[in-house]
């Protein structure tokens, strides 16, 4: 696992003295409310994330994102952020133009002494930064909120969770219930128009590749089998959950001939941030001649997901895929 740089050592030590008796707080411990919640300025509401219940300060003042699944959620609802990953956030969010958020760079340079300079009273973390939270905690008074899907629960519900619990937390309860809706709304038309006589592929690609993506275990695409009840053209043992997929032959592929496949282009949301060059999902499969006789790409029966779904792993970005997915085999049938 990447450790944080030395700057993350440097403010620790500079930071010890004023951290003395603060605690984690995804324990439940309201020891990491801000100050004026701690003098009654501000009132508290009491949500149930991963480590537990977590006493959080409502409105809070000062906010710091890290969760790549929350960005857009936050930037659609109005909050303002004193500090964020900016650097993780798609191109298309208000938050990435604005210089008054410190930016507290990737979860492979984390700038962590920013969320100190942030003063939050509320963090938000989660999937990239979620490995350091246990250094977030030692270094910042707020509590923090960790609503990553959790192991062995049904992914679609673990989204669903995070969306209405921070309506709960930001007074958007009626928005995250229409999101909810509109997930389930989704996932019924797909329900309803799936053959499961009909078999799926899911690929990412990435560096020019197609690669697998398992059902269940694969990166983003896997829980959609579970999720929409696919049935899989190709199953393999010892998967990854990697997110560039596994390296199995094309030729392994379209040996399975799959009825669909679903594509999640990784280098198209890298690409959309950075600008560099890329080979779009389209034009490799439509240049691999092993796959030109299978029957998904004969009838065109090929999804992708949306263009900023590597950056952007939440509940609204399958709503919108899972429409694609139900307008496509609607119009098969």
């Amino acid at each position: 696992m990447h450790r944080p740089n030395v700057r993350l050592t440097a403010v620790i030590a500079s930071t010890a003295a004023l951290a003395l008796g603060l605690t984690a707080c995804g324990s439940g411990d309201a020891g990491g409310a801000s100050a004026e919640a701690a003098s009654g300025e501000s009132e508290t509401v009491t949500i149930e994330a991963n480590g537990g219940s977590v006493d959080v300060p409502s409105p809070a003042q000062s906010v710091v994102a890290l969760d790549n699944r929350t960005f857009k959620l936050l930037d659609d609802w109005g909050v303002e952020l004193s500090g964020g990953a900016v650097s993780l956030m798609r191109a298309d969010l208000s938050y990435k133009d604005d210089e008054s958020i410190l930016d507290i760079g990737s979860h492979r340079e984390p700038n962590l002494e920013n969320i100190v300079a942030a003063e939050p009273d509320l963090i938000i973390s989660g999937q990239r930064f979620a490995q350091y939270d246990a250094d977030i905690a030692d270094l910042a008074e707020a509590p923090i909120v960790n609503l990553d899907p959790r192991e062995g629960e049904d992914f679609g519900d673990e989204l669903k969770r995070q969306v209405t619990t921070l309506g709960e937390v930001f007074d958007k309860q009626d928005e995250a219930q229409a999101l909810v809706d509109d997930y389930d709304a989704a996932v019924e038309r797909v329900s309803a128009a799936y053959d499961a006589d009909e078999t799926v592929m899911s690929v990412i690609t990435s560096g020019g590749d197609i690669n697998y993506a398992a059902p269940t275990a694969g990166r983003t695409l896997g829980p959609v089998y579970d999720s929409l009840g696919l049935t899989p053209s190709l199953e393999v043992d010892d998967a990854s959950s990697g997110d560039q997929g596994d390296d199995i032959s094309v030729e392994a592929i379209a040996d399975s001939n799959p009825d669909w496949i679903l594509v999640m282009d990784r280098d198209a949301g890298v690409s959309a941030n950075s600008g560099e060059e890329y080979t779009p999902a389209q034009d490799l499969i439509a240049d691999s001649a092993a796959l030109q006789n299978v029957t998904a790409v004969e009838e065109e029966n090929i999804v992708y997901m949306p263009e900023y779904t590597y950056l952007d792993e939440s509940l609204q970005t399958y709503t919108e895929f899972y429409e694609s997915v139900a307008d496509a085999m609607e119009q098969g049938n």
